[in-house]
């Protein structure tokens, strides 16, 4: 594959289970990327060079995630220009920590925050923003959001011909 246009960064590896569905989605969409395990507290010189430097390297977009108190996506944000998407990571047992650290960014250091676990969502907010100036990646995402579409519409047409109890249970 080419050179990456997204880095992927999680705050440790136990973060991967949720952050492994941005790279699916990216690298169905065919959009380079890499993975990669940063932390805001336990590497934050390793962070803070990664980000600085992610830019001159041809990163277009940043996607990090973290749960708890989730510094990731914020630090990051803060040392780059680049859009920087970030997935609130939380488990079961846990609060909506990540989730409020994220939201209450300062004015001036824009973070795009994505619903908790919403790996998915933040691979299609970069493919959307890498969509702008990239014609074939404009083409994918395009057909991608168009396939969603027609399943909505199939599973709908399924639903009505054998009633809501016969299609539960074939799901």
């Amino acid at each position: 594959m080419a050179n990456p246009v997204v880095g992927i960064i999680m705050g440790s590896k136990s973060d991967l289970d949720v952050m492994s569905e941005a790279a699916k989605v990216l690298d169905d969409l065919g959009i380079a990327n890499e993975v990669r395990v940063l932390s805001a507290h336990r590497t934050p010189q390793e962070t803070t060079n990664y980000v600085k430097e992610a830019a001159n390297r041809g990163l277009k977009v940043v996607i990090a995630g973290a749960g708890g108190s989730a510094h990731l996506a914020g630090v990051t944000a803060a040392h780059t220009t680049l859009p920087v998407i970030s997935i609130p990571i939380r488990r079961a047992g846990q609060g909506q920590e990540a989730l409020l650290s994220n939201i209450a960014m300062p004015p001036g250091i824009p973070l795009a925050t994505m619903p908790e676990n919403g790996a998915k969502n933040a691979a299609l907010l970069a493919a959307a923003i890498l969509a702008l100036t990239d014609k074939a990646i404009a083409e994918r995402y395009g057909a991608y959001r168009h396939q969603a579409t027609e399943d909505v519409k199939q599973s709908d047409e399924k639903l009505q011909q054998l009633g809501w109890a016969k299609f539960l249970k074939e799901k």
